[in-house]
């Protein structure tokens, strides 16, 4: 399970980790390699600025040479004009490779999510995921932008400042540079305490997705059950704790930057101080004094810039590590299998099935049942009983921990799992809508259904009246998850989702619990019409639906107790029976 503080912070920075990130703009290494280079150039052109000064005040100025000094201060120009230009180069590039790495890599990811096992969104937060996918990567671009080859760039600077400081004059440049070692103890110093704060402030973000979504999904229990105050108290604690957790990050910039301002004035100081004697003294040009205290504003200049950089690379790193981690989920759906499967007939064969969510917790216990082309078998049993896993395995959403599923005598591991559901359709209890239109929500922008097709199976289900009624038809927009239809219209909109492919199997998962019984008597009316040809599994409570089922089994913790056709379960004074008097009693009325 992916955890909001599962990160620990030696593990925000390393170089194995670093390796992944620079991988990430392998496709692109031309323009990569282009942005260092303008990068690197800009560095260059930077530094030389202040010795084309130095050399004109000493050779130029000081000898009245009117002419040279006016071909310099072009040349200074020219160079500060491509330094403009490159650097308007390097910005398009570095921003051009971000937004393409975050392009792939969130394609990356979300492929990787939709191929893992349900098993895995069963012990992860959605909100973990949405943070993973959007903000996480979208603090990877800024390694690129913002952080990698700028940092570098910087570096590069400050290295060539140096080294014409110290070609220029040994005594001034160390006399200058005296300040260096507080300024990396203090840098050392907000490095720890940022990469610290940083990876609080990712976890508490994460943490307040996580909130905000399983809140915002579940609002209807929330005012339900009148807990809209103690959940805004529960919220408004998370959210202090995300803005304390920015303020400290904060804090140590708005530390760290006053620091380097103070060390860089102290420099200029000691230059003005030292230099200004030795300028006296004729041992140092006033060219020389003016050239270091551009150097020392050019030094400094990218210590700060570095702060900022640095701290996108922390940030990018922790989101990274995170990302990481999840791609490194091995928790796939397996696609182990080869052969693509062709329309089935439906005999389908559960063959010795063991199988739990939880390792040495089985749920289905041997379980044994066959079911012939045409036939529809009925699963019931207490809630818990393992009903549902059972139409799992069937699908591949679960992977079986013994046994064996066989559809036409063919093991369902040897079919590709895109061919296997291509001919499986399930109606669960809890129906899922997404934003968008009804036609969009029954085709799922399947565009081998046409619009003449899923009208003929509307009106076959009976759900054509109440679409037409719409404003919009069936181009009407629903909410997210339905929620401007009812329980009803929503389970109907999923039967012709179901029946519009012409499944070959037929899988009814509690699909009928949640409506009432006018509509039921619709909807039992349009099953029997298109469960013939096709096999048919259907889970149910109400044992009044699946009285006509071929055969009836009937699970208890995860057991099969017993099988047969409803008349036949009547005599045998088992389970079935108890169950169906039961409903029998409360209902106050029933068949037999």
């Amino acid at each position: 399970m992916l955890k909001p503080n599962s990160i620990k912070i030696g593990n925000a920075f390393n170089w194995n980790l670093f390796g992944k990130i620079f991988s990430l703009a392998l496709p692109f290494k031309k323009q990569f390699y282009l942005a260092v280079f303008l990068t690197l150039g800009m560095s260059f052109l930077g530094p030389y600025r202040p010795y084309l000064i130095q050399y004109a005040l000493d050779h130029y100025v000081a000898s009245g040479d009117a002419k040279g000094l006016m071909w310099m201060s072009l040349l200074i120009f020219g160079l500060l004009l491509l330094h403009s230009v490159m650097q308007l180069g390097s910005t398009i590039l570095a921003n051009f490779l971000g937004q393409n790495i975050i392009k792939d890599l969130r394609n990356k990811v979300y492929r990787h999510i939709i191929g893992l096992q349900l098993r895995f969104f069963d012990k992860t937060p959605v909100g973990t995921l949405v943070t993973r996918s959007i903000s996480d990567i979208e603090t990877i671009s800024e390694v690129f932008s913002e952080g990698m080859i700028n940092i570098v760039g910087d570096i590069f600077q400050i290295v060539f400042i140096l080294i014409l400081m110290f070609a220029t004059d040994v005594k001034l440049s160390l006399v200058s540079l005296s300040v260096i070692p507080i300024l990396f103890y203090s840098g050392y110093l907000f490095k720890e305490k940022v990469k610290e704060s940083f990876e609080d402030v990712r976890n508490q973000v994460a943490r307040l997705n996580t909130f905000v979504q399983e809140h915002i999904t579940g609002m209807h229990i929330v005012q339900l059950f009148n807990r809209e105050q103690r959940e805004l108290e529960s919220f408004k604690a998370i959210n202090k704790v995300h803005r304390d957790a920015n303020i400290k990050s904060v804090f140590y910039y708005s530390v760290f930057f006053p620091v380097v301002e103070v060390l860089s004035a102290i420099s200029i100081g000691l230059i003005v101080w030292y230099g200004s004697k030795g300028a006296l003294e004729n041992h140092i040009s006033i060219g020389t004094l003016i050239a270091f205290i551009m150097y020392i504003n050019l030094f400094f200049r990218p210590i700060r810039q570095l702060a900022d950089r640095f701290n996108n690379l922390q940030m990018g790193m922790v989101s990274s590590d995170r990302i990481f981690k999840l791609l490194d989920q091995k928790e796939n759906i397996e696609h182990s299998g080869i052969l693509t499967l062709q329309r089935p007939l439906g005999n389908i064969e559960f063959k010795n099935i063991w199988f739990g969510y939880q390792p040495h917790e089985p749920v289905l216990k041997n379980i044994n049942f066959r079911v012939n082309q045409g036939q529809t078998i009925a699963i019931v049993g207490a809630t818990g009983a393992g009903k549902s896993s059972i139409i799992n395995l069937l699908g591949r959403f679960y992977e079986i921990d013994k046994g064996e599923i066989l559809i036409d005598g063919r093991n369902i591991y040897d079919y590709t799992n895109q061919s296997l559901r291509k001919y499986i359709s399930v109606v669960l209890q809890d129906v899922f809508l997404f934003s968008g239109s009804i036609m969009d929500n029954i085709k799922l922008y399947n565009q081998n259904i046409d619009e003449e097709k899923i009208i003929a199976t509307a009106k076959l289900l009976g759900a054509h009246e109440f679409i037409e009624q719409l404003p919009n038809g069936y181009h009407q927009q629903v909410h997210e998850r339905g929620a401007s239809l009812s329980v009803g219209q929503r389970q109907l909109i999923s039967f012709v989702r179901a029946m519009v492919t012409n499944p070959a199997i037929l899988v009814l998962d509690e699909a009928t619990s949640s409506i009432d019984h006018e509509t039921e008597e619709i909807i039992q009316k349009a099953i029997e019409k298109m469960r013939k040809g096709r096999s048919s599994i259907v889970i149910a409570h109400r044992l009044s639906t699946v009285i006509d089922a071929d055969e009836i089994i009937v699970l208890d913790k995860g057991i099969i107790v017993e099988k047969g056709n409803h008349f036949e379960l009547l005599q045998t004074e088992g389970y079935y029976k108890r169950l169906y008097e039961h409903q029998f009693a409360v209902s106050g009325g029933g068949q037999t």
